[in-house]
């Protein structure tokens, strides 16, 4: 799941649609789009807790990417995995 510029229920709608369906899934995003990321993560796993969700993985990295104006730039990168409790 790639967290762009929609509004975040959007993303947290999607990540449980695809959570009923396979074991994990994992929500990607970077560079501004962390911020939203991480709240699409906690939002499912504080509020969805009767359900059991967890945070099993997080990582981070960057990207080098060029810019528009020809430079190159690091961007920040998450992944997270959500997952059932077993």
């Amino acid at each position: 799941m790639f967290v762009g510029v929609k509004p975040i229920m959007t993303y947290v709608t999607a990540t449980l649609t695809q959570l009923a369906a396979q074991p994990t899934v994992t929500i990607k995003a970077r560079g501004k789009r962390i911020t939203q990321a991480v709240d699409v993560s906690q939002m499912i796993v504080k509020r969805m807790d009767t359900v059991g969700y967890v945070v099993s993985d997080v990582r981070i990295a960057s990207d080098s990417l060029t810019s528009q104006d020809g430079k190159q730039r690091n961007v920040s990168t998450i992944e997270i995995d959500i997952t059932i409790k077993k």
